[in-house]
């Protein structure tokens, strides 16, 4: 097991910063997209419940970051990392780049985003980095229950007469990217010959796919569409994000010294 950075080779360290950097970019875009339904939510309930889960992924994000800062070692520290980069800068999955949209759309991204995140959590628990294997046994004890809600809602959902259509149209429209979560990195043999990630890695997303299909199957929805351009999983950023984009930086731009 590997307790520091300083133990890593260059190449392995560049390619850990990138897996970070990945992970966290998504949580932190889910988080503050989903905490845009505060006190508009379809009940007050839900209200409650997608404001805590928002709150979840932006404390996932801080942790990661807070990692990849002692990583890459270059002065920032997580705020700079979060708050001070261009939109074209993020690296987070285009799934995320779709809007809010309504409920159903909402509903849509997150069941796909957290039941692949899931899948990938579970994959780096037996990564020999021990400071990333901590934060991820965190990670998982609440993103199990993100999981078991939105799986919830996915099926409550599919078998409403309203809200059927509105989520068959959501799968539409955002089902293609849903496999740019999993889509493997550039650095990928780097961290598997290093240990940080599993030989499986590279296989979660046919393995995310296989586990969709008895709920896909149960509910009579058409199956997932193989993700277009997988190495350009996650760039390519949407005006939606670049006004998300907007709005999460807008109170570091007005006080710099503004800590998270």
């Amino acid at each position: 097991m590997t307790t520091a950075a300083s133990d890593l080779l260059p190449a392995t360290r560049n390619a850990l910063a990138l897996l970070l950097l990945a992970m966290a970019d998504d949580e932190f875009v889910i988080g503050f997209s989903d905490s845009e339904w505060t006190g508009i939510a379809p009940m007050l309930e839900e209200d409650v419940a997608m404001s805590s889960m928002a709150q979840d992924e932006l404390g996932h994000a801080q942790a990661l970051y807070r990692l990849l800062a002692d990583v890459v070692e270059d002065g920032r520290d997580a705020d700079a990392i979060a708050f001070d980069r261009p939109p074209e800068a993020y690296f987070h999955a285009r799934l995320l780049d779709h809007p809010r949209g309504d409920w159903a759309q909402t509903i849509t991204r997150r069941f796909l985003y957290d039941t692949a995140d899931s899948a990938r959590l579970e994959a780096l628990s037996e990564s020999s980095f021990e400071p990333l294997r901590e934060i991820v046994a965190k990670i998982r004890r609440e993103e199990r229950y993100h999981v078991m809600h939105m799986t919830t809602w996915f099926e409550r959902l599919a078998r409403g007469s309203d809200s059927r259509p509105r989520l068959l149209d959501a799968l539409d429209r955002i089902g293609p990217d849903a496999g740019t979560v999993l889509a493997p990195l550039p650095s990928a043999l780097a961290l598997e010959m290093a240990g940080i990630v599993p030989a499986r890695f590279g296989g979660l997303e046919a393995a995310w796919r296989t586990s969709l299909q008895p709920t896909f199957q149960r509910l009579n929805l058409p199956p997932l569409p193989v993700t277009p351009a997988p190495d350009r999983a996650r760039a390519d950023h949407s005006d939606s994000f670049r006004w998300l984009h907007g709005e999460f930086t807008s109170v570091r731009g007005l006080d710099r010294s503004a800590t998270w």
